[in-house]
């Protein structure tokens, strides 16, 4: 049985407080100090008999009504995102009981409308709600609730823990993969910043035959279904599908930078999940496959998913990656480049997101050029919006001027790194964290209707 600990209440300090103001008085007064001792000692010794006494019976009586709390939670949560949690709490009996309710969660949970206070009627549930919002990916901790409950006099309050300990997995964001839907479905996208769209006579791959309409290229004529029916029948194209896109996700040390601003921003890492599930979105609904390897972490901490078809495979890419932290561990690119290498034979498209600095050129060199043997390589890179703006700032002292020559120098130290790495293809992408997955989905478009994969 839960343990229930004595707290003194509101008005048993009140009169205790009483008490000490009527013995001052009758000293200031001239009242002996013996007789203003002894009436002060009985009258704490009344008050510890009647609170002790109210404690007592009020815990017998509570443990009779055998109090039960039940904790609603949903089946999973998005970083962010705000969420209802649903209590409800059962007592029987029928006294009732007035108390206050702090659920416990985890550090990382933003809460609001706690504590709550409640009035539960003996042989009833009483139904209550908070709102939750988390902060970080993973497995979070909901603990048994803490509940003060005022005793039957108001004279001391029982405290005690409700409830069973939860767990609830925290997703990343995939408001934007919402987002991209609905506006793929009103034909919206440019809104976002995508630019590739899906148009007639496009790609490689055969898709239909339709009647010519102007506009349409006169090399597609199919002149045998023209012959067949006496009017122009053009073939029309679509993009490439059955082929596979492959993100290997760097998890190391440089993956930790962060220029978060407020208490809702997001990491850098959070943003780069929200991209690698866009893409992948994107790319599965294209007919293609996609899997995912994380590197830069121990190999006992690594995630794979093997590249598949279909939407659901969104849930499995969800699930491996939903708790994965970037780590202080140096990232070799080598490495990953060599174990990608043996266990995929195929071509595929291989994104590669990391965050490196031109002393990572040298390493990264070789990594891509053994990948680029067989795969066609997109190099992504996240650029700290901090930079950005101390480029835009205006020079207006001495401390200033020093840190926007400091940012124009890393920022040239990027552009070169990035020329030195470039292949002929160039598919580079060098974005802030938010607009990464934006900028991977029209390189992706672009590669594509390149004919590239």
């Amino acid at each position: 049985m839960t343990r229930i600990r004595y707290l003194p209440g509101l008005p048993l300090l009140l009169l205790i407080g009483a008490g000490a103001a009527l013995a001052l008085v009758a000293l200031l007064l001239g009242a002996g100090v013996r007789a203003t001792g002894w009436a002060a000692s009985i009258w704490m010794l009344l008050l510890a008999t009647v609170s002790a006494s109210d404690f007592l019976y009020s815990r017998r009586l509570w443990q009779a009504a055998t109090p039960r709390l039940e904790r609603q939670l949903p089946p999973a949560m998005a970083i962010g995102s705000r969420r209802e949690v649903e209590l409800a709490l059962h007592v029987h009996g029928e006294a009732d009981w007035r108390c206050r309710l702090l659920d416990q969660t985890s550090d990382s949970i933003e809460v609001r409308g706690m504590p709550i206070d409640l009035r539960l009627r003996g042989g009833y549930a009483t139904a209550t709600s908070y709102e939750a919002r988390p902060g970080l990916r993973g497995d979070v901790q909901f603990g048994p609730a803490h509940v003060r409950v005022r005793s039957r006099l108001g004279t001391c309050e029982l405290q005690t823990s409700l409830g069973a300990a939860q767990q609830l997995r925290v997703y990343p964001d995939f408001g934007q993969i919402a987002r991209y839907a609905w506006l793929a479905g009103d034909r919206r996208l440019q809104e976002i910043g995508v630019k590739a769209f899906r148009q007639r006579g496009e790609g490689t791959d055969f898709k239909q035959l339709a009647e010519y309409l102007p506009g349409d290229p006169v090399r597609h004529i199919d002149w045998k279904a023209t012959l067949r029916n006496s009017r122009p029948v053009v073939r029309q194209y679509q993009d490439e599908r059955n082929q596979c896109v492959q993100v290997l996700l760097d998890c190391g040390r440089r993956m930790r930078a962060d220029d978060r601003t407020g208490a809702a921003a997001t990491t850098h890492f959070d943003d780069v999940l929200n991209a690698v599930l866009l893409l992948a979105y994107v790319a599965l609904g294209q007919g293609d496959a996609v899997g995912v390897g994380t590197f830069g972490v121990a190999p006992e901490n690594r995630r794979a998913v093997p590249p598949r078809k279909g939407l659901h495979v969104l849930g499995q890419l969800m699930s491996a990656l939903y708790d994965q932290q970037p780590t202080t561990t140096h990232t070799d690119y080598v490495a990953a480049a060599r174990d990608f290498m043996l266990r995929r034979q195929k071509r595929a498209l291989v994104v590669v997101i990391t965050n490196f600095r031109d002393e990572d050129s040298a390493e990264l060199q070789t990594a891509l050029s053994m990948l680029r043997q067989r795969h066609l390589v997109l190099v992504a890179s996240l650029r700290e919006r901090i930079v950005g703006e101390l480029l835009a700032t205006p020079l207006s002292s001495a401390a200033n001027a020093l840190d926007v020559a400091s940012a124009h120098l890393h920022a040239q130290s990027r552009r070169d790194a990035f020329l030195r790495l470039a292949a002929r293809d160039g598919l580079m992408v060098d974005a802030e964290p938010q607009q990464l997955g934006i900028d991977l989905v029209n390189r992706y478009h672009a590669a594509k209707r390149a004919g590239m994969i």
